[in-house]
């Protein structure tokens, strides 16, 4: 689209709405008109697609507020679609015998009368402003940390030295040793080339002359080697989340490599390691720890005092004949949700059989065995296993 048929072209006309049509107005008129005329219903009727064009044409313009704007005001300006010459101009009234480009200052944004105002208008309308680099992403950065267990289930700051690309020093991202470079030829300036792609439409790639930055360095820079990006480590401080758990990625907005031209920053993903706790484990947002217990403590019950994380210990009751394996629950006592809240501390009952035994001891053990010598507690084992 040149910038004679931008002024030229009334696109009202084309999708047959006022000029003070709304959105909802234009978008309508366009989808019963582009279903009217578009090349699978037209097939081999050259005049249908041509007609589809100029109804996507002027729906890519009108469809945009911000674009259907600077079409209004240019259109205001040369007189409604008519730009009109003065004496000398050459040619009749509305006639273009002269390079509108000279008059906007052309492509490498030489002098006319204009100045850039009008450049930004028809720049911003086509997406091609001559030498106007467009804001590119910063990069997605990952890297690695280690947390202590206790820090992955209350949360932590830790410093985080990280790698990415950033605008080269040595020539302040120019990526030209001298600072000047020149703008692409290829996609004037805006780091992207159109392809058609059939029915009308077009898609946008990256150019592949200046790699998508709009500048090509004329002496290129030894350290980036002309593509005004290098590698650049800094050191900050990031503040992980509590509950997290071992190999989460955790996705840090705006905390990757910096942008260019006005470009947002990537992100940051952080890949979380957790080192394992001699007493404690975990389960979700629960935390789990064995306990031992004496066997007088599981046969006739009592209560047991049971350490927590980070904090001082609990006591629970521990019911007459509490079979080892058993577990118990400390609600509350577990790791952090992510609604401030805390899972529970699961307890898992583990029966210790003493070692070493005095004369005392064992005799009230052989005492204990000639008492309940009449009991087998592998009788319901063998009769389930014979049933089955």
């Amino acid at each position: 689209m040149s910038t004679k048929d931008f002024i030229e072209k009334d696109y009202y006309k084309v999708l047959g709405v006022p000029k003070d049509a709304t959105e909802a107005e234009i978008k309508k008129a366009y989808r019963k008109l582009a279903r009217e005329f578009h090349p699978d219903a037209n097939k081999g009727d050259p005049r249908a697609e041509e007609r589809f064009k100029e109804i996507s044409e002027a729906n890519d313009v009108l469809g945009d507020p911000k674009r259907r704007k600077e079409y209004d005001d240019a259109r205001a300006l040369f007189g409604n679609g008519g730009f009109r010459p003065g004496p000398g101009a050459g040619g009749g009234p509305g006639s273009f015998n002269f390079d509108l480009g000279d008059l906007f200052g052309g492509a490498q944004g030489g002098g006319g009368g204009f100045g850039g105002g009008l450049g930004d208008v028809f720049g911003g309308l086509f997406g091609r402003g001559a030498g106007r680099q467009q804001p590119r992403r910063g990069q997605d950065v990952e890297s690695e940390v280690t947390l202590s267990f206790t820090e992955a289930v209350e949360g932590a700051t830790v410093p985080l030295r990280m790698t990415s690309q950033a605008p080269c020093k040595a020539c302040s991202g120019t990526g030209d040793k001298n600072g000047n470079p020149r703008v692409c030829p290829t996609c004037v300036g805006t780091g992207q080339i159109s392809r058609g792609a059939g029915g009308g439409f077009s898609l946008t790639d990256p150019c592949v002359d200046c790699r998508g930055r709009g500048l090509i360095a004329q002496d290129p820079c030894e350290v980036c080697r002309g593509s005004g990006r290098a590698r650049s480590s800094r050191t900050m401080q990031v503040r992980i989340p509590a509950g997290v758990s071992d190999g989460q990625r955790i996705r840090l907005r705006g905390k990757g490599g910096p942008g260019e031209t006005g470009g947002p920053a990537g992100d940051l993903y952080v890949v979380v390691h957790v080192d394992a706790h001699p007493v404690f484990g975990r389960k979700g947002d629960n935390l789990t720890v064995t306990v031992p217990v004496t066997f007088t403590e599981a046969a006739l019950g009592g209560e047991i005092r049971v350490p927590t994380l980070g904090g001082p210990p609990v006591t629970l009751k521990l019911p007459p004949g509490t079979p080892g394996g058993r577990t118990l629950r400390a609600r509350g006592k577990g790791a952090v949700r992510k609604d401030g809240t805390r899972g529970d501390l699961l307890v898992t009952v583990e029966v210790a059989v003493p070692t070493n035994l005095d004369d005392k001891a064992r005799d009230a053990l052989e005492a204990y065995r000639e008492a309940t010598a009449g009991e087998d507690p592998r009788t319901e084992l063998f009769q389930a296993a014979k049933g089955a």
